[in-house]
């Protein structure tokens, strides 16, 4: 049997993918979820072998939900996302299907979901996350999963980014929250008219900054209005300049 999740905020996306789902004898619902929080709990505790996912949906969208799942199912992208964006995860994803769908190509796409689960095929859902880092739009938010809680951090409430390890921290007011991040990719996709990045370890939200202080030859000390101190290398030191026009 091939376990399935559906995560789709609209019921009747949903009631018709379950409807063409009826005829398939190896098909096995074990979830239906109508929103990514749902989503995340419900795949990392039914471990299914495919999931049916909406991209644009309230709270979190489908790739910020992918980017939290412990396992990684085969995917089938069920959504009136945009053609062309699709074409970029169609090699790693099982399929994508356009809202409105005929039950004609939904078949076609859960065949080719199923030729992919009874060979062994990777399940290539990291690949679809790591090709969606690869876009290039601009962040307006990040989303963490803390425990079994799950976090959307506004910019605008980021203090300041610290590299740590393969992981990124973000600090803000209300606390500090890891996420498996690069600091290259946050500072392509960060709004670079609020944050710089300061030295190799550290993003600042320039909002934040209350001075900036030599330290030690070629260095310097960025000093938070809330008290954090932070590393400037030159580079890091031009970047403010040429932001903050001083």
């Amino acid at each position: 049997m091939i376990r399935v999740v559906i995560v789709d905020d609209e019921p009747l996306a949903r009631d018709i993918i379950k409807s063409y789902l009826k005829g398939h004898a190896d098909i096995e619902i074990v979830g239906e979820c109508s929103n990514g929080f749902e989503g995340v709990k419900a795949i990392n505790e039914l471990h299914p072998d495919l999931l049916f996912l909406d991209i644009q949906m309230p709270k979190i969208n489908g790739f910020e939900m992918l980017e939290l799942l412990e396992e990684h199912p085969h995917i089938i992208f069920s959504t009136a996302f945009d053609n062309y964006a699709l074409k970029a995860f169609e090699i790693n994803a099982a399929d994508y299907i356009l809202k409105p769908y005929s039950k004609e190509r939904f078949n076609e796409a859960l065949d080719k979901a199923r030729q992919k689960i009874k060979s062994d095929a990777p399940k290539n859902s990291r690949k679809v996350v790591e090709d969606h880092k690869e876009a290039k739009e601009e962040l307006d938010r990040i989303v963490v999963k803390f425990g079994n809680r799950i976090h959307i951090i506004g910019l605008e409430t980021i203090r300041y980014i610290q590299a740590q390890d393969d992981y990124v921290e973000v600090h803000t007011h209300e606390g500090k929250y890891l996420k498996q991040m690069t600091m290259k990719y946050l500072e392509k996709r960060l709004p670079a008219d609020q944050f710089v990045r300061t030295h190799r370890s550290f993003i600042a939200n320039i909002t934040f900054i209350d001075k900036i202080e030599v330290y030690e030859k070629e260095s310097y000390l960025l000093h938070l209005k809330e008290g954090q101190k932070i590393s400037v290398s030159r580079s890091g030191y031009a970047k403010l300049k040429e932001v903050l026009s001083f």
